[in-house]
């Protein structure tokens, strides 16, 4: 009994929680609690391209609460108590697919705010094979790479969590740059 309460607070997620500005509050939460008013979090995720212009994507777990058995992009998760937005995407990158990648001077490439907080995405390239990932057993089944069109299709048979078609496509646009203007296009 002791054993499994002590194994339970060790795997016990505490997360900072935030203000509307993003400014951290004295509160704390535990992973599953409910949302108090006004109280947000900060989650992050990683989308891996690599030199062919596909997206590392990964198969969530079968028992996992929420989108479970479903495909999603490269890495996702919840920031702890006390990580910055990079800390927190590095350890979840290392986590899940059992690499490591240096993100200190790294800005996430978007931020989208929901209902409970904010999701900083981050956009790197990175050839990688995946006999070379260490999947989190608890956490990715299986991992691969996928076009656009090929997650774009997945989202319409239902077997990828349904974001939106065109925050896809802003991903593998902004793949290769910050901002909103295309440096595709000259300035006239």
């Amino acid at each position: 009994m002791r054993a499994r309460i002590i194994k339970e607070l060790m795997t016990m997620e505490i997360w900072d929680t935030y203000d509307r500005n993003r400014v951290i509050t004295a509160d704390k939460m535990i992973r599953g609690e409910a949302f108090d008013n006004g109280q947000l979090h900060m989650i992050v995720h990683l989308c891996l391209f690599d030199s062919n212009e596909r997206m590392l994507i990964q198969q969530r777990q079968a028992d996992k609460a929420g989108w479970a058995d479903m495909w999603d992009i490269s890495v996702g998760g919840s920031a702890l108590s006390g990580e910055t937005s990079q800390a927190a995407i590095k350890r979840e990158t290392k986590e899940e697919l059992g690499i490591e990648i240096d993100f200190e001077e790294v800005r996430p490439h978007l931020t989208i705010n929901y209902d409970h907080g904010f999701d900083d995405i981050y956009i790197i390239h990175k050839n990688i094979a995946i006999e070379d990932l260490s999947l989190q057993e608890e956490e990715v089944q299986a991992a691969k790479w996928a076009t656009k069109d090929e997650i774009l299709d997945m989202i319409s048979k239902g077997y990828f969590i349904p974001y939106f078609p065109n925050f896809i496509e802003l991903l593998f646009e902004s793949r290769n740059q910050y901002g909103i203007i295309s440096r595709d296009v000259e300035q006239s």
